[in-house]
């Protein structure tokens, strides 16, 4: 165990089963995977001339991520997996730093690795680990603050406390340039540890440490302002989602309440443990359900009210696709995608996710114990873990409020933070008031949720090759790139090799970049997002259907891989347009 303990062998496993399990998915396609194939242009351009110049997609900042994935391409040429590996590097890496920062937090070294692989090896973690999105790099900005703060408490030394809030604003301000949001560690993170250390009468002790960690905040905030002004007069860059407009209350609403639903599928291993607190008080247990049933009832009654969309209880992480269809982007193809999960077992995951969500709520609505599980005091107490994580969590939400009000809501991914902050205080909480060691029934959970991540990893990565590979045949037989329509994600790719931008609306600099697209021909299928892909003219479609749009073209289906499937997948090519308009 010291052994153990000396060289971190715990967090050592965490990473390499990140590993493991991410490259047995396969996740190799030369195509992009949402926003990833408007990022992976920049990266490359950005190694080939040394500028960072953005394409009109996204207002994410994308700093450090863009030099790190142009150094793979030094290093190992271009190709999309070639980026893609140095996501997937960060989230090896940041599996490492949560199981430490779990521990750091009071929970003993066997609950928090337990923890972190059931974060881990989630579907969406892994998903998200070999695509070149920025939400494990801002991910990483949150947790490494995180660490930096929590080490920052448990400084034996006045000195060493400044070096580690230094720590944490120098990393949050260099890794949050990823993705902006992250930088509420700065924000909020550090000034409530600034406060938890000035607080219980110790100010004139540690007013040094006071000064300078306030001054080094400041500097931190001076640095945020600086990359936002500097983001603000980038041609190509969009503008922050506006504020919320009047009307829109319903629609923040409806996305809270399914992000809601969502969170507790997102550490199923950990929830699912609360599920004996049901049986242990059945009166508790029937009061919360008949309460939470009521409240959830007048939710969704008051959204259909105002004609707010409703998303089915029954499909845990339907805003990602996860769970549901073999690949992020897939029903934007023609025809019907694949299911991946059916009803009835998507319904056993949401059962299971929300009966152990209310086995939660239960245990915590029960008198508590007045020492904690583990017989001795933690280095952490639990005022000083929640000061240091609900002021984040709450603001977090807040900047949430404009893209929840949005057609599209808040995408299962944005949740990651939060549920990061809610692991540790989950685990802790379980050691001290339930058991003190996990039980080695959680691994059960923990690799299912494994084995399924990376199914649903293979299998989106094998529509996606099997779409590149269709194209490809295609564009043998003589069909340029512009007259197919392979989905958003395949179609942009194609824009950005005929013009140096999305053709986004948002776009304000330089003026008059956005030029509204022609109209398709009378007759046309359905092409999502044409408008920002003026370049494309479809004459044929990619689909799932060999039926859909008008029949089959002559061209030789591509057969893909399912794993967890009964049958493999197809994808067509169908004639997009009428027979007239050919």
């Amino acid at each position: 165990m010291q052994l153990a303990r000396r060289f971190r062998i715990p967090a050592i496993f965490c990473a390499l089963a990140v590993l493991l399990c991410a490259l047995t998915s396969r996740p190799y396609a030369e195509m992009g995977i949402s926003d990833d194939g408007t990022y992976i242009p920049i990266a490359q351009h950005l190694a080939e001339t040394g500028h960072v110049v953005y394409n009109g997609w996204g207002g994410a900042l994308l700093g450090w991520q863009l030099y790190l994935g142009a150094a793979f391409i030094k290093l190992f040429g271009f190709s999309f997996t070639a980026v893609r590996m140095s996501t997937l590097l960060v989230a090896v890496i940041l599996a490492w730093l949560l199981q430490r920062t779990v521990v750091l937090a009071g929970v003993s070294e066997r609950n928090a690795t337990l923890g972190t692989l059931a974060f881990v090896l989630s579907p969406l973690y892994l998903m998200l680990s070999v695509t070149y999105m920025n939400d494990i790099f801002g991910l990483f900005a949150v947790v490494i603050c995180l660490y930096g703060c929590l080490r920052a408490l448990q400084a034996a030394t006045d000195r060493s406390t400044i070096s580690w809030l230094c720590f944490a604003v120098a990393t949050n301000a260099v890794f949050g340039t990823a993705r902006q949001i992250a930088w509420l560690g700065i924000l909020a993170m550090v000034p409530s540890t600034l406060y938890l250390i000035g607080s219980g009468g110790m100010m004139r002790e540690r007013k040094r440490i006071l000064l300078e960690g306030s001054a080094a905040c400041l500097a931190g905030a001076m640095f945020i302002f600086v990359c936002m002004q500097w983001l603000s007069r980038q041609p190509y860059t969009l503008p922050p989602q506006p504020a919320l407009h009047r009307g829109e209350e319903f629609n923040v609403l409806s996305s809270f309440f399914h992000a809601a639903l969502d969170l507790p599928f997102l550490l199923l291993p950990i929830v699912v443990l609360f599920l004996p607190e049901l049986r242990r008080n059945v009166r508790r247990s029937i009061e919360v359900a008949a309460v939470a049933s009521t409240v959830s009832i007048l939710i969704l009654l008051a959204i259909q009210s105002r004609h707010a969309g409703i998303y089915p209880l029954l499909e845990p992480t339907l805003r990602d696709w996860v769970t549901k269809y073999d690949g992020y982007g897939g029903a934007y193809l023609a025809g019907r995608p694949p299911v991946f999960l059916h009803t009835g077992e998507r319904a056993l995951l949401t059962i299971a996710s929300l009966g152990g969500l209310l086995g939660l709520i239960v245990s915590l609505l029960r008198p508590r114990q007045t020492s904690s599980a583990t017989g001795k005091s933690p280095l952490l107490r639990w005022r000083q873990l929640g000061t240091l994580v609900a002021p984040f969590a709450i603001a977090y939400a807040l900047l949430l409020v404009p893209r929840a009000a949005s057609v599209d809501g808040i995408y299962d991914r944005y949740l990651l933070e939060i549920t990061v902050l809610a692991l540790p205080c989950m685990l802790r909480y379980y050691q001290e008031q339930i058991q003190l060691r996990l039980s080695t029934a959680a691994l059960f959970p923990i690799a299912i949720m494994a084995v399924t991540g990376i199914a649903f990893t293979h299998n989106m990565f094998a529509a996606h090759r099997a779409c590149a590979d269709l194209a490809a045949e295609l564009r043998a037989k003589g069909v340029p790139d512009t007259s197919v329509d392979g989905g958003w994600e395949y179609n942009f790719t194609t824009e950005l090799r005929h013009s140096n931008h999305i053709n986004d609306p948002q776009v304000v600099l330089p003026s008059h970049a956005y030029v509204p697209a022609p109209p398709l021909p009378a007759g046309a299928c359905y092409m999502p997002k044409h408008d920002e892909t003026p370049h494309i003219h479809p004459v044929y479609a990619i689909s799932y259907d060999p039926n859909a749009c008008y029949g089959p073209a002559p061209f030789t289906p591509v057969r893909y891989s399912r794993w967890l499937a009964s049958t493999p997948g197809t994808l067509y090519a169908v004639y997009f347009l009428p027979p007239a308009e050919r």
